[in-house]
């Protein structure tokens, strides 16, 4: 089983053709909605100490993908991200302890810190000679936190979306020469 210590030190990049940014929802109070963001750029400078790297990601709102074009167009309307406005989401980290990640997320210019629990996948080499690093990580927020208050009352009680939203990470690292 491979442990973060493991991890090579130096400057990373996230690669999006392997990483998915996701998000859990509960929708009308009993089933969830998953979406993802296709579009994520990011940087991780591993230092010797493990805890004592950064992570610098980049994700670009319009790229918001929950398999329902209606929804996607909403959630990228002034009522949720603003998209027009406010086009990014990022996350700079400020602390690691090798299995959680602390860092301010900021999504419409509202920073807000979130941890992240990390669990550490290995480090791979790929058949064309890249280095490659494996991670998942999840976190839960409250999305009214950012200013995300949209919402609808239920006839039978509730709201239409939860404000308790799961992020759920993917991520593939690739090792920088």
């Amino acid at each position: 089983m491979p442990t973060i210590t493991d991890l090579t030190p130096g400057t990373w990049t996230v690669d999006p053709a392997h990483t998915e940014v996701g998000f859990v929802a509960r929708h009308l109070m009993v089933t969830k909605v998953r979406g993802t963001f296709a579009d994520v750029e990011g940087t991780v400078e591993v230092a010797p100490d493990v805890t004592k790297s950064t992570v610098d990601v980049t994700v670009q709102m319009a790229s918001v993908d929950t398999r329902s074009a209606d929804r996607d167009t909403h959630l990228k309307s002034a009522d949720f991200f603003d998209v027009e406005n406010y086009p990014t989401m990022r996350f700079v980290s400020t602390s690691f302890d090798g299995e959680r990640l602390t860092g301010d997320l900021t999504i419409k210019d509202v920073t807000k810190p979130v941890t992240f629990e990390v669990e550490f996948n290995g480090e791979q080499a790929d058949p064309w000679g890249n280095t490659k690093a494996g991670f998942e990580a999840e976190a839960e927020v409250k999305r009214a936190d950012w200013g995300l208050t949209w919402n609808a009352a239920i006839e039978g009680g509730g709201v239409l979306v939860s404000d308790k939203i799961k992020i759920v990470l993917d991520v593939q690292l690739l090792k920088q020469a």
